[in-house]
């Protein structure tokens, strides 16, 4: 009984957000008791894989944020190419308002965010911070809803948040790259070519492209560009159909999937969002960095979301969803505030003390929160659409035609 109760809860769409939550909240509460040194001084220790005497060594928080994580985007670039070949990305017009929508929802935040840094040189460098939305928590969320809203909706938030991730991946690639050595990025060009190689080929052992993506990796490390993207980049390598015809994406993307979404995103979740409330008044939430990020992800998102929506609808350029409101919309932007994984590897990325590490957590956290309990309240007690009035031609889908019965 036990088992299958676990089983149902794993296969639920909002298992993925509820386990990252606690994950959060435990380290919240280690973080303001007696642990907190343990857990500080366990996440600062020195780790070190080397080589005759030549290897990578950092501290366990960066093995977190720059190795465990690479996995987590590798996760990502393989969702990011099937959606591209075979699924919701496939079409263009399919993307025009998720996508409109997704670069509303990264410009508006980060010119929140800048609005309350802009006169504050040593937090100006974080405006990125809020431009992200946490896919596995937002459609968590969502899930928890239940069948209150049209799946459209689904569709439409996965998709936003696909490309936002996109958006993300492209912010820190051109951003945060900083001490830039050429001599190990002509390097990464050897492992790049032979995945190409091996690509080309069909090949349908994965493993040797995924050695080659290790070593990309370090290479990577070591050139100053942010590590995590290697896992991107070899995501895209990974072939869709192999010569026999079976998807070795399709069986990496699967096997993938519970690890990084029940053990690398809580472990990450729990390494980097003990925020440390001691000596905090209601007055530091107020400063410039922390608001700047809780502003950008709840105010920012639902204006940028939102407003790009309602601008190309009411254009005529795009359709809403089917069966959707814009009640139903505004929660869904409303969502898209919930930056918390990605806001908080931004944020890491962007900040390197412990101060402004802090500051970072209780903008991302009170901002996420903020998103998580409006959208939640306003989709479910939304009032449900007729979706049986548009013309089938408008929504996309075959229906079956009904005859009258004859006189």
């Amino acid at each position: 009984m036990l088992l299958r109760r676990l089983e149902k809860f794993f296969d639920g769409d909002a298992s993925g957000g509820i386990v990252l939550m606690v994950a959060a909240f435990a380290a919240m509460l280690i973080a303001n008791s007696s642990l907190f040194p343990f857990y500080d001084g366990v996440l600062g220790s020195y780790v070190a894989v080397t080589l005759s005497g030549s290897g990578v060594e950092k501290p366990l928080i960066l093995w977190i944020n720059d190795g465990m994580m690479a996995v987590f985007f590798l996760l990502v670039g393989l969702e990011l190419k099937r959606e591209l070949l075979e699924g919701k990305l496939k079409n263009p017009s399919d993307i025009v308002l998720p996508g409109m929508a997704a670069v509303g929802g990264m410009v508006v935040p980060a010119l929140i965010y800048l609005a309350f840094n802009l006169s504050t040189p040593e937090t100006v460098g974080g405006w990125a911070i809020p431009a992200a939305t946490d896919i596995a928590f937002a459609l968590g969320v969502l899930a928890l809803v239940g069948d209150r809203v049209p799946s459209s909706l689904k569709v439409f938030l996965l998709t936003l948040a696909i490309l936002d991730d996109l958006g993300a991946i492209l912010i820190i690639a051109f951003f945060y790259t900083a001490n830039l050595h050429l001599d190990y990025l002509f390097l990464a060009a050897i492992p790049l070519f032979l995945m190409f190689m091996l690509n080309r080929a069909g090949v349908h052992r994965i493993a040797p492209i995924i050695l080659l993506g290790v070593v990309l990796w370090v290479l990577v490390l070591k050139s100053g560009v942010h590590a995590t993207l290697a896992g991107v980049i070899t995501a895209f390598f990974i072939p869709m159909k192999d010569k026999w015809g079976k998807s070795p994406l399709h069986a990496l993307e699967h096997a993938l999937s519970p690890y990084v979404f029940f053990l690398i995103v809580p472990i990450f979740a729990f390494a980097n969002a003990g925020v440390v409330l001691t000596g905090v008044s209601a007055s530091d939430f107020l400063n410039p960095l922390p608001i700047g990020i809780a502003g950008g992800l709840f105010a920012g998102k639902i204006i940028g979301v939102f407003g790009m929506t309602y601008l190309l609808v009411k254009m005529g350029i795009a359709k809403m969803p089917y069966g959707a409101s814009w009640v139903h919309i505004f929660g869904v932007a409303a969502l898209a505030g919930i930056g918390f994984t990605m806001s908080l590897f931004i944020g890491g990325l962007s900040f390197e003390d412990a101060y402004h590490m802090n500051e970072v957590r209780i903008g991302v956290l009170s901002g996420s929160i903020l998103s998580a309990l409006v959208g939640f309240t306003v989709l479910k007690f939304a009032p449900s659409v007729e979706t049986a009035k548009p013309a089938v031609k408008d929504v996309g889908v075959t229906k079956p035609v009904v005859q009258e019965p004859a006189d």
